[in-house]
């Protein structure tokens, strides 16, 4: 018997989107937001890093600038459908925004997630620049009706909470 024909909204990406939710959930259930988030940013470094790497691999430099970093936040969120752009880019910081969220309406209820682009942003930026806060302004996840995320590039910038990310020495790079 085939069940092709069935209308069931069901394929891998719906799926992994569900799973992430109820995974999100569960945590924030059971060990509360700011342990989630905590969770999350962990997965969030090791994929930031994964990126960073490819980017900088294809880009065939061992650092990206400023302009550069800008760029690739941008492209790899509209690469997963995050429709991020750069709202504003000044010496001291890059503004991001969005009316859409990777996740999609998963994320609703699910701030935990916002770790994902906190780490995501600030692990690449800080590799490649030195340093990065990353401050999430508005969230879908939270309610917002678009998120708006700040990258500081420089410490000691007046905002609200914030999460801050240091280059990481890396052996190959030791000498420079």
């Amino acid at each position: 018997m085939s069940l092709d024909h069935l209308d069931i909204d069901l394929e891998r990406d719906m799926f992994l989107r569900t799973l992430l939710r109820e995974l999100s959930g569960a945590l924030q259930d059971v060990v509360g937001l700011e342990e989630a988030s905590g969770y999350i940013s962990v997965v969030g470094a090791a994929v930031g890093k994964a990126l960073d790497e490819k980017y900088r691999a294809a880009l065939a430099v061992d650092r990206l600038s400023a302009e550069q970093v800008a760029q690739v936040l941008v492209d790899l969120k509209q690469r997963i459908k995050g429709d991020f752009y750069v709202a504003e880019q000044r010496e001291d910081r890059i503004v991001f925004a969005s009316n859409s969220c990777p996740f999609g309406e998963f994320v609703a209820g699910r701030p935990a997630l916002c770790m994902m682009t906190s780490n995501v942003f600030g692990h690449v930026t800080g590799e490649n620049l030195g340093y990065a806060r990353v401050q999430i302004d508005k969230a879908i996840a939270r309610g917002d009706p678009g998120c708006r995320v700040t990258v500081y590039l420089t410490p000691n910038q007046d905002g609200g909470e914030a999460r801050e990310y240091f280059r990481r020495v890396r052996p190959e790079l030791a000498d420079l």
